[in-house]
């Protein structure tokens, strides 16, 4: 997912959040814990388990729709279904992308592939594939013309350039999202071992936020906003969790309990931020929820 939300990851079955910058009057109580956005819509529960989710090319949100095995196409404003593609070709897809060519880069999980879908067409078209990955679950084309995949079985993540690896990192755990922030590093949901890890483009390690203070119970997915700030869904937590770019815990939405309404999640899974606006899966809710910012 490209830095400050150029893109963002949606499907069918999740719910995403909208934050859009407001003024909302301080709250009281440590920063850490106050919410960094307020509920605003959200989608009908007709998405299944959906996972990340992002923003394509023409403004709409694509999402992966875990159990219904497609990507499925929302209007960003109404958050109503519009569309779907990979039915009958994916199989329990968790991350979809857009390089800069404007095709879908689809984790196609339970194929063990990387799925790449051209539009040129006018309709989507299973176009090439990425294989030897072992599950993967995150999937990034990178500004620079490669594409990143972590792969969860092997708790690694590799670089692809024109269809061939060429680095892999491993250590990983359960290994989830990638994103690249605005210099070009990637950051890396590492589930299984409760930590974010940065990388540089050439896979290595240049910091890893795993202090206590964070609190993960597994991390999933996540973004990364213009200011350098990185917002992550904390799925066992069932909360999203908004970190500085200097590691301050900023705040957090949800309050460790699986629920649904207002600053209330069960399993949440994607994150997207346009411009002003977040979007979250809410995965278990299979819905999509919008929020507003109220910091900044």
């Amino acid at each position: 997912m490209l830095a400050g939300g150029v893109f963002s990851r949606a499907v069918f079955g999740f719910a995403v959040l909208i934050c859009a910058m407001s003024s909302a009057p301080a709250q009281q109580g440590p920063a850490s814990t106050i919410p960094f956005a307020t509920f605003d819509a959200a989608s009908e529960a007709v998405l299944s388990d959906p996972h990340d989710v992002i923003i394509g090319p023409d403004d709409r949100l694509y999402v992966a729709d875990k159990f219904a095995n497609r990507i499925a196409i929302l209007d960003r404003d109404t958050l109503e279904v519009v569309g779907s593609f990979g039915e009958g070709e994916l199989a329990g897809p968790h991350d979809v992308d857009f390089d800069a060519a404007g095709r879908a880069i689809v984790a196609d999980t339970e194929n063990n592939r990387v799925a790449i879908y051209d539009f040129s067409s006018g309709s989507p078209q299973l176009a090439g594939t990425l294989i030897g990955i072992g599950r993967p679950e995150g999937a990034l084309a990178h500004p620079n013309g490669r594409i990143y995949a972590t792969s969860s079985y092997y708790g690694s993540i590799t670089a692809f350039e024109n269809g061939t690896s060429v680095a892999t990192a491993r250590g990983l755990s359960g290994a989830h999202d990638i994103a690249v922030d605005s210099d070009g590093d990637l950051w890396v949901a590492d589930s299984g071992n409760r930590r974010i890890v940065k990388y540089s483009p050439d896979l290595k390690v240049l910091r890893i936020l795993d202090d206590p203070k964070y609190g993960w119970a597994g991390p999933r997915y996540l973004d990364v906003d213009p200011l350098g700030r990185i917002v992550v869904a904390d799925q066992d937590a069932h909360r999203i969790v908004m970190i500085g770019k200097d590691g301050t815990l900023v705040g957090v939405l949800g309050n460790g309990v699986p629920g649904m309404g207002a600053n209330r999640f069960d399993d949440p899974e994607g994150v997207e931020i346009a411009g002003s606006m977040y979007f979250f899966a809410d995965s278990d809710n299979n819905r999509i929820v919008r929020y507003q910012v109220v910091m900044n």
